[in-house]
């Protein structure tokens, strides 16, 4: 799950109502950041809230990408693979199982309907994955590999950021590996122990070169996939691997795309910015909810979608400083 959320306090009214928040406070651009962490120990533990609780909620059915169907997050990142290899005949999906569906059974079937060739396992090498999935995609075709979960991505550290990520600058822009786009399982479930449970986003997050992108339902996970699947640079796409089969949505069955480097806005509020990603939005939103409830506190919730590059202009937008500084 996504690190400790940061509030954009947007009214000197506003920091008397959270004064109970404890944490670091900087300023930036005439902005307040404060770190939400349990403050103390007024409360007792039956009072508290586990922080990794959550509920799910389902966007709203949209019929402006045409017909849906219910999906789970796995399915509908299922359905954008399978939209790739049926109008795409360069693409390939490769890694560790996904012959066989995956471990999460994202390419359930795929084999089967396009042939071992486009669709097909590798060996236990993480370095080795991305390595060919770079070559593939200098190669002009697509490539779409899977780290089986984002913890093993670090042996293909180097691949990423030192190969892939400067592969169009150190040639002048003669070469690129534009179309590869990288998959991995991400977060915690809450019982993946150490290395089943990471979130190693920001390990990537200041590397030029590079698009990060994390969903937060299945409408989003298929949009952003292809849209990490149809851009000019490689993608990494993180996929939060506890809402696979917890989160349902009705998800247009046709290709669609969700802009990278575009943030929504998920709910209006007038004293406070919560931005998360991923699971972590569906926190924020009760947290949110609390915060109106207990506090009298107005929150603004920002789903980020895509960390790198990130959004400044919705979520550094000039009428947020303009209440911060008022």
């Amino acid at each position: 799950m996504a690190a400790a959320a940061r509030f954009l306090l947007r009214s000197a009214s506003s920091k008397g109502a959270v004064s109970n928040v404890s944490g670091g406070v900087h300023s930036c651009l005439g902005v307040s950041l404060v770190k939400l962490y349990p403050s103390g120990s007024s409360t007792s533990k039956s009072q508290r809230r586990n922080v990794s609780h959550f509920t799910f909620q389902p966007d709203p059915e949209t019929t402006k990408y045409g017909p849906t169907q219910k999906m789970n997050l796995f399915q509908s990142v299922t359905s954008a693979l399978d939209n790739t290899l049926a109008t795409d005949p360069t693409a390939v999906i490769f890694g560790e199982d996904v012959a066989f569906g995956g471990v999460f059974r994202c390419t359930v079937g795929l084999r089967d309907k396009y042939g071992k060739d486009r669709v097909f396992n590798t060996p236990l090498c993480e370095q080795g994955i991305v390595g060919f999935g770079i070559g593939v995609a200098v190669a002009g075709a697509t490539a779409i590999a899977e780290i089986q979960f984002a913890d093993y991505i670090y042996p293909a550290f180097d691949q990423i950021v030192n190969e892939a990520a400067k592969y169009r600058y150190r040639s002048g822009n003669l070469f690129n590996c534009g179309n590869l786009t990288i998959r991995a399982p991400w977060g915690c479930v809450g019982h993946g122990s150490l290395y089943h449970s990471q979130s190693p986003e920001a390990f990537f997050a200041h590397c030029p070169g590079i698009k990060i992108a994390i969903p937060r339902g299945p409408v989003q996970a298929k949009g952003l996939l292809l849209s990490c699947i149809a851009d000019q640079n490689p993608c990494i796409f993180f996929e939060p691997k506890i809402l696979y089969r917890a989160a349902v949505d009705q998800v247009p069955t046709e290709p669609y795309t969700i802009p990278l480097s575009q943030a929504e806005i998920l709910q209006e509020g007038s004293d406070v910015t919560l931005v998360a990603w991923g699971t972590q939005v569906h926190v924020m939103r009760e947290v949110a909810t609390m915060a109106q409830e207990k506090l009298g506190v107005s929150c603004e919730l920002i789903d980020l979608q895509t960390i790198l590059p990130w959004d400044t202009d919705t979520v550094c937008k000039f009428d947020s400083a303009q209440k911060a500084v008022k």
